[in-house]
C-alpha cells in the first residue's frame, strides 16, 4: 500500500484474490481511508466509485484521490442507496463493516471508549448523536438495546445506571458507567464497554437495516457475473451477511416433512467458497484487528434481482420496533 494511507485495510489481499479478476466499474461502498479503493484500483478496475456517509473522509483522500483521474469517484451517501449512487450496472461491490480505526482514532467522533471525546457516535452529521438517544430514551430501550445489538448480557444493570448518571456527554463517563457495572477484566479479555459501545453506536447509525438495504441494493446494482464481497467484524454482521447470501442462493437448506420448502425465485448469486475467509498469520501479525474478520463472497447470476426475507436474516429485532 501507498505510505499515505493511514490505515491498512484488513484482508486486502485475500479479498482481491478472491474477486479476481479485478475489471470493470466497482462501488466501494465503505470508502473510509480508501484502502480497498486503492487496492481496486492497482488490481485493473476500470474504475471505483467510493461512498460514504461521513464527509470528513473525502477531505482526507484529496492529498492523493486526484492522481486517479476519472478512474475514482467519491460521493457522499450510505451504501444502502448504492444502487442509485452509482447509476448504472457495476461489476463489484465491496463493502467493509464497522466502525473504521481511523474514526476510533478521532477523539472528537466519539466512537472510543479508550479516548475522551464527546458522546456522539454518528458516522454521518445527520441524526440524533449518542448522547441524544441515552439521555431521552427509557431505562427499557437502553437495555434492549444492549442485550440485542451488543450482546451485553448484564444489559440491564447497565442501562439501570446509565440512566442514574444522566446527563451523559462525555465517552469518559460512559466508559465508566458500563465498568462501574461489570467485573475487572482478566488478562487479555477485552475491555468491559466494548459490547456496550458496540451496541450504542449500531443504535445511533442504524447498521443493521443499513446492512440489509445495503446487500439488497447491491444485488440491484451488480451485472450477471459481478462479485459481491463483504468484510464483517463480528458475529451479528456476519450472521446476516452469510443468511442473505445463503438465502439468495437458495443454498440455506431444503424443508423436511414437517415444514416442506417453500417455492423459491431463481438463485441471484453462487457461493465459490463454502465458508468466510479469515487472515493468514502474517496478516495477524501485521495487524491484529483482523483476528476478528471474516471475508464472505458472493457472484451475481442473471436472474432478477429479488427481495430478501427479513425473518430469515437473524437481523436483531428490539421489541416494540425502532
Amino acid at each position: 500500500m501507498p505510505v499515505a494511507a493511514p490505515h491498512v485495510p484488513v484482508l486486502l489481499g485475500p479479498l482481491l484474490a478472491a474477486v479476481a479478476p479485478v475489471r470493470g466499474t466497482w462501488i466501494d461502498g465503505t470508502f473510509g481511508a480508501g484502502g480497498y479503493a486503492r487496492g481496486l484500483l492497482d488490481a485493473g478496475a476500470d474504475r471505483v466509485i467510493g461512498i460514504d456517509r461521513d464527509p470528513s473522509v473525502f477531505r482526507m483522500a484529496q492529498a492523493w484521490a486526484d492522481d486517479h483521474g476519472d478512474r475514482l469517484r467519491l460521493v457522499e451517501g450510505t451504501f444502502s442507496d448504492l444502487d442509485t449512487l452509482a447509476g448504472g450496472p457495476v461489476d463489484g461491490v465491496v463493502l467493509d463493516l464497522g466502525v473504521s480505526s481511523m474514526q476510533l482514532d478521532q477523539a472528537e467522533r466519539g466512537f472510543s471508549f479508550l479516548r475522551d471525546g464527546p458522546l456522539d457516535m454518528r458516522m454521518g452529521g445527520d441524526g440524533p448523536s449518542a448522547a441524544d438517544l441515552l439521555n431521552t430514551s427509557d431505562e427499557g430501550r437502553i437495555a434492549d438495546v444492549l442485550y440485542h445489538y451488543g450482546e451485553e448480557r448484564a444489559a440491564r444493570r447497565i442501562a439501570r445506571a446509565i440512566v442514574k448518571a444522566r446527563p451523559l456527554t462525555r465517552t469518559a463517563q460512559l466508559a465508566d458507567v458500563v465498568q462501574s457495572c461489570l467485573p475487572r477484566p482478566k488478562p487479555g479479555q477485552s475491555h468491559p464497554a466494548t459490547r456496550a459501545f458496540q451496541a450504542i453506536r449500531i443504535w445511533v447509525n442504524d447498521e443493521f437495516g443499513q446492512l440489509v438495504a445495503g446487500l439488497a441494493a447491491a444485488e440491484r446494482a451488480l451485472v450477471p457475473g459481478g462479485r459481491l464481497a463483504v468484510v464483517s467484524f463480528h458475529s451479528l454482521e456476519d450472521r446476516i451477511v452469510k443468511r442473505f447470501m445463503q438465502g439468495r442462493a437458495n443454498a440455506a437448506g431444503g424443508g423436511s416433512r414437517y415444514a416442506p420448502e417453500a417455492p423459491q425465485d431463481a438463485p441471484a448469486f453462487t457461493l465459490p467458497f463454502r465458508r468466510a475467509i479469515g487472515a493468514d498469520e502474517d496478516e495477524l501479525a501485521a495487524n491484529p484487528r483482523a483476528r476478528s474478520a471474516y471475508l464472505r463472497v458472493a457472484v451475481r447470476t442473471d436472474a432478477p434481482a429479488g427481495e430478501a426475507d427479513d425473518r430469515t436474516l437473524g437481523l436483531p429485532q428490539l421489541p416494540g420496533g425502532g
